[in-house]
């Protein structure tokens, strides 16, 4: 055994040749997607990385290790070895008020969870597709862990598209009649009995205030599609039915959307429900349908990721970091958000502006944060049931898939003191 600790200490504790290893994240990376891995893997072993961000496009910089370079090299992650007069310019230079850019250090990998239930396979869901490519290890929890209080062992949270409003993805008036959909319905239904609740409605709502806890004490929450609208919506909904028989066995109130309670959601307002339950959509919260009713196809979908002060607004700083600021558009059952329906404190962080939609969002919940990102998958505009997975060794450089990687690194980083 310490035979082993002193390989270890050797391994990692031995700086080449007073350098530093700079890995740039603008268009001269060779692989984006695998650069964040790194830095994961980096910070399981105790290495202290700094976070460049705005310069070069969120650079990261590790120092110059035997092993940390290896990993670059097996991994095929573009870097540079410089000198540390190089690194101690490249820190005056961002540290000049007048550059928009900011040092934070990364720390301490997260302890990663992703809401998923048995049997989903990685590449349903672009989050879990994206951990897997980059090699950042996380765990899969679902409902039954989430009601036993097994949230706390975590400090990111990950919704799969799922639909916390126990209408099974209004997928009934399509698929009803599919063995898959047939399947769900009895497993989500067998397991809500399983935990003592008469509904799966029921069940999806202890489980969301369940996150929302987890959130208030701390937790960073991220989401996607239909993970972000339907989570919100059933938190609104906590005192109302708003589930028809098909569903619960039992008509909705007809009052339901009279007793929503908006104080109760992360991200949106006044929103009016979807109440035909033949209808693919949950609300009027989702930007879908714009597309048709103002003529915005593939090729002209896009979103703007907005431009923060680095030194000033960290957080989102941090989130947006990217090669890229014009981000191709993907659908998904929730797209992107209108406008009109996010709550005035929300952080727009990207949005197309002429659709009047917002696709990434973020805000903070007692002492935690939270982050939606509208659409199903960065690299796959129109995905479909029963369509191929993405393979994203074809897209390593995805500015869509980077944003989710941001997340992901967000609760490592602590903002790096600067000298005075």
């Amino acid at each position: 055994m310490k035979n082993v600790l002193f390989l270890f200490f050797l391994l990692f504790g031995l700086q080449l040749n007073a350098s530093q290893l700079l890995v740039p994240m603008d268009d001269a990376q060779s692989n984006h997607l695998k650069a964040y891995g790194v830095s994961y893997w980096a910070l399981q072993h105790d290495v202290v990385i700094e976070w460049l961000l705005n310069y070069r496009g969120g650079s990261f910089l590790f120092p110059h290790l035997k092993a940390v370079e290896e990993e670059l090299i097996m991994r095929g992650v573009k870097y540079e070895v410089i000198a540390d007069g190089q690194a101690n310019a490249i820190r005056n230079k961002i540290s000049n008020p007048e550059e928009n850019m900011e040092i934070v250090q990364l720390e301490k990998a997260p302890k990663i969870a992703v809401y998923t239930p048995d049997g989903k396979m990685p590449w349903d869901d672009a989050v879990t597709l994206v951990l897997e490519y980059a090699e950042i290890p996380y765990d899969k929890i679902y409902d039954s862990a989430i009601v036993n209080g097994k949230l706390h062992q975590y400090d990111w949270l990950h919704l799969h598209h799922e639909d916390f409003t126990g209408q099974y993805g209004k997928f009934y008036s399509a698929y009803r009649s599919y063995p898959w959909y047939k399947q769900q319905v009895a497993d989500a239904e067998a397991l809500a009995a399983r935990l003592g609740f008469a509904k799966v409605s029921q069940l999806k709502l202890a489980v969301a205030q369940s996150i929302k806890n987890f959130v208030l004490e701390g937790g960073f929450l991220f989401t996607m599609c239909s993970g972000t609208d339907s989570f919100d919506i059933a938190l609104a909904a906590q005192n109302t039915d708003i589930c028809e028989s098909m569903y619960d066995g039992d008509p909705a109130d007809p009052n339901c959307q009279k007793k929503l309670d908006f104080d109760q959601t992360f991200a949106f307002k006044d929103f009016q429900l979807e109440r035909d339950p033949l209808k693919y959509e949950y609300s009027s919260i989702d930007g879908t349908e714009l597309r048709r009713t103002k003529g915005v196809r593939e090729t002209t979908d896009k979103f703007t990721l907005f431009e923060f002060s680095a030194k000033w607004d960290i957080v989102p700083t941090i989130l947006t970091q990217n090669h890229q600021t014009i981000i191709n558009g993907f659908m998904g059952q929730t797209t992107d958000f209108v406008r009109e329906y996010i709550k005035p404190n929300v952080l727009v962080m990207g949005e197309n502006k002429a659709l009047g939609t917002a696709r990434y969002i973020h805000g903070e919940l007692g002492q935690g944060t939270w982050t939606f990102y509208g659409g199903h998958d960065p690299e796959d505009y129109e995905h479909r049931v029963g369509d191929p997975h993405t393979d994203l060794s074809l897209y390593p450089n995805s500015p869509g898939y980077r944003l989710i990687l941001n997340n992901i690194l967000f609760p490592a980083a602590k903002k790096k003191k600067q000298k005075t």
